[in-house]
């Protein structure tokens, strides 16, 4: 780890000023990007597809060479000291990249050793790693025999074997289970709050909402909306919620001026209604018409809304 006494005290994580990228095709693909990433932070960084995300991960990591701007880890400069801020930062891409045929011990101790780790704490680390994955029973298992979801931890447990202060982390869950996505959600809480900051780019929206405090939305190459997570979710003037109903619906549903009804199922109503409205109005409206409402519950996605509202694009383009 590059020593605390090369970095900036109070900088930023991750600091970005006026990015810009233009392939030799002439694709703008960043046009002008700024944002701040504060330590300590679990960052979202959405946008749907060919909105400049990737190119955005791809320069902050080194891999695309930038047209224009500044990029700074923890106060160091990415262009002017590039060792250096490369050894602030871990990257989980997408793509599993290591081999197959290699243990996951061997992967991560080799891993370490191209950062100059000596073998024995190496040792010490990929066991740690590979517990916190609950990997350790795998540790000397042929990789290629891993499940998806385990290929997935074993990714984070490589990144933290340099214990970088800054993770990135590109798609981590795509194509696991919902109960294994689950587990790495605890596993990200918790390298977050040991000190890591981290920043996420995910398809799956209600991901973002559950761990990310700030996020940035990024369309078309330029930021559409950035902040705290809690601030950009109630500037939202309308609430949505599912009514679980007992017994059948009326042939016609109630009028109720100002809010939309719809039938999800024979069972469910899905309601969006704004903020203000009071839901005595929805239960009085329900009960004329013979509706007996079994449960409510609210529609959790909030976050979906304001990414499609923003960029016009449905969460299955998030990515």
């Amino acid at each position: 780890m590059i020593p605390a006494s090369d970095t900036v005290p109070g900088a930023p994580a991750l600091r970005i000023r006026d990015l810009r990228k233009t392939y030799d095709n002439g694709v703008q693909a960043l046009k002008g990007v700024s944002l701040d990433v504060l330590p300590g932070d679990f960052y979202a960084l959405l946008g749907p597809n060919g909105a400049g995300k990737s190119t955005l991960i791809g320069i902050v990591s080194s891999l695309v060479n930038k047209t224009a701007g500044e990029v700074s880890l923890f106060g160091v400069d990415l262009h002017a000291q590039r060792a250096a801020a490369m050894r602030l930062m871990g990257l989980v891409p997408q793509e599993l990249n290591f081999n197959f045929f290699e243990k996951p011990l061997d992967i991560l101790v080799n891993y370490a050793g191209f950062y100059g780790i000596p073998r024995n704490e190496a040792l010490v680390r990929a066991e740690e790693e590979l517990k916190r994955a609950l990997l350790w029973d795998k540790a000397r298992t042929m990789a290629r025999t891993l499940s998806g979801g385990m290929k997935r931890r074993l990714m984070i447990a490589r990144a933290m074997m340099t214990r970088p202060r800054l993770l990135i982390l590109d798609e981590p869950t795509a194509g696991v289970d919902i109960e294994i996505r689950r587990g790495m959600w605890q596993t990200l809480k918790e390298i977050n709050a040991a000190g890591t900051t981290i920043i996420l780019t995910t398809h799956y929206l209600e991901e973002a909402e559950s761990l990310c405090r700030n996020l940035a939305i990024i369309d078309h190459g330029v930021i559409v909306e950035q902040g705290p997570m809690r601030a950009l979710l109630a500037k939202l003037d309308v609430e949505g919620f599912l009514f679980d109903i007992d017994g059948e619906l009326p042939q016609e549903l109630p009028q109720i001026e100002g809010a939309t009804l719809h039938v999800t199922d024979e069972h469910t109503l899905d309601l969006d209604m704004p903020r203000a409205m009071d839901l005595n109005r929805v239960f009085a409206a329900f009960e004329a018409a013979g509706i007996r409402v079994r449960s409510m519950r609210t529609k959790s996605n909030r976050l979906e809304e304001l990414f499609v509202r923003l960029t016009g694009n449905g969460a299955q383009q998030a990515a």
